[in-house]
């Protein structure tokens, strides 16, 4: 029989003999009340193997919702806390989010993916195994996207995948997406230039107004919705803030530039480091190790929770972030 805590969570405990315990060895997790819900009946593979790690440690796991008023109940609390890709509110709180594809995950101490300690690491394709690494690639490639990547091409145009707030200059990134759109009409004008726009985003008219003053004065630009395999598929080489959309152009072998900070850096082009022009000048023939990369970025630096090995990969990140497991 499980027992309601005064603030209604239900915490999960080892034995139902346990007593209940002090509220400060309580772990909470925030999360939207669909997942809530799933995460409460251990239907999430990855949320559920996290509280294996933290019951197993003699810890006790609660859930609430991730709303404001949520965080302040967080702020209140004398437990520790994780948020689904939020900052977490105090340094008793972990954020943990997937790592572009499942069931690979970070759990880290920020938010900002660029400030995780992989981003700031250096990337050395000799000291991946080539062997594990190449077939770490097939597996995933054709995992993800079927045999797309094995008819992969270079149709004669630029894949721009935008992002939101199209007119603003962010504290992460070196331009707007605007701007990074003209850039790109500027450093390649012999290729077409194809933008999508996001599906999650809402645009303000003053952002559809700009995209088609540029439509209305670049014929090689052409705006659109959806279909990024096609154009992962058949693109030259990808430009980006820090979509990942241009992370997932690595299992088609595309050279990427990127205008913002991102986690996913290492092998790409990076304008705040060449400069504009070297970076457009060097796209044509960069060629990193994609396999290589991969599987260091996600095997290696990443928790694999579709591994048997997971949990002891989760506990040794927790004890890495100070957590008593």
């Amino acid at each position: 029989m499980r027992q309601t805590t005064p603030n209604g969570l239900f915490p999960i405990l080892r034995q139902a003999s346990v007593l209940p315990m002090s509220a400060r060895d309580t772990v909470t997790f925030y999360l939207h009340p669909k997942l809530r819900k799933q995460a409460e009946q251990g239907n999430h593979n990855f949320i559920k193997k996290v509280s294996d790690v933290l019951t197993d440690a003699g810890l006790q796991i609660a859930f609430d919702n991730d709303d404001d008023l949520a965080r302040l109940r967080a702020l209140a609390r004398p437990g520790r806390s994780l948020f689904l890709m939020d900052e977490p509110v105090n340094t008793r709180g972990l954020t943990f989010r997937k790592t572009y594809i499942y069931p690979f995950w970070h759990i880290e101490k920020q938010g900002r993916r660029w400030t995780w300690p992989v981003a700031e690491e250096s990337f050395d394709p000799a000291l991946v195994d080539p062997k594990k690494a190449a077939n770490f690639y097939r597996f995933w490639r054709l995992r993800l996207f079927d045999e797309a990547p094995q008819h992969a091409r270079a149709d004669g145009f630029v894949y721009v995948p935008l992002q939101g707030q199209l007119l603003r200059k962010r504290s992460f990134q070196l331009c707007s997406p605007i701007d990074m759109v003209k850039t790109v009409l500027e450093c390649d004008a012999g290729r077409q230039v194809v933008a999508t726009l996001h599906p999650s985003e809402t645009y303000s008219p003053d952002e559809q107004r700009a995209l088609e003053d540029l439509q209305a004065e670049n014929e090689r630009l052409f705006v659109r919705a959806g279909g990024t395999e096609q154009l992962l598929q058949t693109c030259d080489y990808i430009v980006t803030q820090n979509s990942s959309v241009g992370f997932m152009g690595y299992f088609f072998g595309k050279p990427l530039i990127l205008f913002a900070k991102t986690d996913f850096h290492h092998i790409a082009l990076k304008v705040a480091e060449l400069g504009v022009a070297a970076a457009f000048d060097q796209v044509s023939q960069h060629r990193p190790d994609y396999a290589a990369y991969l599987q260091w970025f996600l095997q290696q630096r990443a928790i694999n929770a579709g591994r048997p090995e997971a949990n002891k990969k989760i506990c040794t990140v927790l004890r890495g972030h100070g957590w008593p497991v």
